[in-house]
């Protein structure tokens, strides 16, 4: 499984793509961050691909996948599976 690539969040990120970068950065796996308030066009790529104005979204060997459930947090669990990561 690939590293997510890219990571879509914002400069003055919500909580849930501050523990999106955490959990990356505690796993070691590496990202490449794309700021959709400095990158013209990126909302616009985040609706067209998923249907929604959300963030994070990190793009998993080529799929986008939302790395959180609203009003639930983010998803340890479907993420760790994903990525390959096993959880103590």
């Amino acid at each position: 499984m690939s590293a997510p690539k890219p990571t879509w969040s914002a400069y003055k990120c919500n909580p849930d793509c501050r523990e999106a970068k955490r959990f990356l950065a505690k796993h070691s796996i590496p990202y490449r961050e794309i700021d959709i308030e400095a990158t013209p066009g990126a909302i616009n790529e985040i609706v067209k691909r998923t249907g929604k104005r959300a963030i994070p979204q990190f793009v998993i060997d080529g799929e986008w996948v939302q790395p959180y459930q609203p009003g639930e947090g983010f998803l340890y669990e479907a993420m760790s599976k994903r990525l390959g990561i096993t959880l103590p």
